[in-house]
């Protein structure tokens, strides 16, 4: 006898959540390279003023923490969704 496979309430948000991480995934492509202008430009910055920019300073260390949101999303470290889902982190 053939059994059928049971249906659980958990795998359509498996495959919800993978749909999630290809989207976060994509933020953070985007976020890379959003990454590598800051840096470039504080690094000018840096360069022309001998010092760096404060609110470029501040951004940077938004984005380090947004970077850190969407790793442990993404390595399913926390169920919680990055921003554009939840609010920006300060």
């Amino acid at each position: 006898m053939d059994e059928q496979p049971v249906l659980t309430t958990k795998e359509p948000n498996f495959w919800v959540r993978g749909l999630y991480m290809l989207l976060m995934a994509l933020a953070f492509q985007v976020v890379s390279a959003i990454l590598c202008i800051v840096a470039v430009t504080q690094f000018v910055f840096a360069l022309l003023t001998d010092a760096p920019n404060a609110r470029l300073t501040s951004f940077g260390s938004g984005l380090a923490r947004y970077f850190q949101q969407l790793v442990e999303f993404l390595t399913f470290g926390t169920e919680e969704l990055p921003f554009p889902f939840n609010d920006w982190p300060s």
